[in-house]
């Protein structure tokens, strides 16, 4: 199996690079690119690290194509990172243009991928790279994911802290997007607790701004990204054990076609042998949960449509 990340030599890039490397099953070929000249400096140190996970690295717009040629997983980080200050809006702007181009190289190298989107906005950058998916004849909606499994970490950290107990994977879901009030943790379902509306409201809160926290506190030098290649390795491998046929793995998962609520919606998945096989509706809510959902749909919906409409 060939693992193709691009973005390698970003803040998000390289500490992915050394969990896949470290963790893929063995035997498959992890692939590097980035347009930083480092990349192949980069394949080369993870290299000396001993396993049967074999690393290449590729530099320039000329080795695209051979980077993504016969992946069977195409993981993108590539982009800006939010900075302080910046809106989403301005970051889908930057990354707009890059993210429709990799798509596009990689609709005609890989059609039969898994493609997994960590580049934000998520919200917006999914719907139009399913567009150049579409427009190129390939698009399989099961087949494309925007990884939101940082919230779901940061969900269990901050919950593990408040509850003062581990918070085991899978114990808690994180529906809807990857953005400001869209991200909905359905706190009300973890056991063992007797959080009233007042604790469950600050908690949601505390998870919604935790991208916004740490671009805050790295003062203008970075957004999430350590975390965020810990979820990344998560999801990775979850993907893979559902792509080798493991039963019953679960994962949520920003995609199209699996919610009632909205054209792409993040909820759990159960993954297969051809990427999720069955999207698990969350319902139903609570009434505080239902508000919330009911909330945040219009600018879910509006940040998909800005996604969409870029490609025409």
């Amino acid at each position: 199996m060939k693992v193709t990340l691009i973005g390698a030599a970003g803040g998000i890039g390289q500490s992915l690079s050394l969990l896949l490397k470290i963790n893929l099953p063995v035997g498959c070929e992890l692939c590097l690119y980035d347009l930083n000249p480092s990349t192949p400096g980069i394949a080369l140190d993870l290299s000396h690290i001993p396993n049967k996970v074999k690393v290449t690295g590729y530099s320039g717009s000329d080795s695209l194509i051979s980077a993504l040629e016969n992946s069977d997983i195409v993981i993108i980080t590539a982009g800006i990172a939010r900075k302080p200050g910046m809106e989403r809006s301005d970051l889908f702007n930057a990354n707009a243009n890059l993210i429709r181009n990799l798509m596009s190289s990689a609709a005609h190298s890989c059609p039969n991928a898994c493609f997994c989107l960590i580049t934000n906005p998520l919200n917006s950058l999914v719907p139009l790279a399913a567009t150049v998916l579409k427009q190129a004849g390939i698009y399989n909606p099961r087949k494309l994911f925007g990884v939101t499994s940082l919230d779901i970490i940061r969900a269990e950290s901050i919950l593990s802290q408040y509850l003062q107990r581990d918070i085991m994977p899978g114990e808690i879901q994180v529906i809807g997007g990857h953005s400001g009030q869209t991200i909905q943790p359905l706190i009300s379902r973890v056991s063992g607790h007797d959080l009233d509306e007042s604790e469950i409201r600050s908690l949601t809160q505390q998870i919604q701004d935790c991208g916004t926290t740490v671009v805050k506190a790295k003062a203008g030098y970075g957004s999430a990204t350590l975390a965020m290649a810990s979820a990344g390795m998560r999801f990775i491998s979850s993907l893979i054990r559902g792509l080798k046929g493991e039963e019953n793995i679960v994962e949520c998962a920003y995609v199209e076609g699996g919610s009632p609520y909205s054209k792409f919606f993040s909820q759990p998945l159960r993954l297969g042998k051809h990427g999720w096989s069955e999207a698990i509706d969350p319902a139903p809510f609570d009434a505080q949960q239902q508000r919330a959902l009911d909330a945040m749909l219009p600018s879910l919906r509006e940040e998909i449509a800005l996604g969409e409409k870029f490609c025409g």
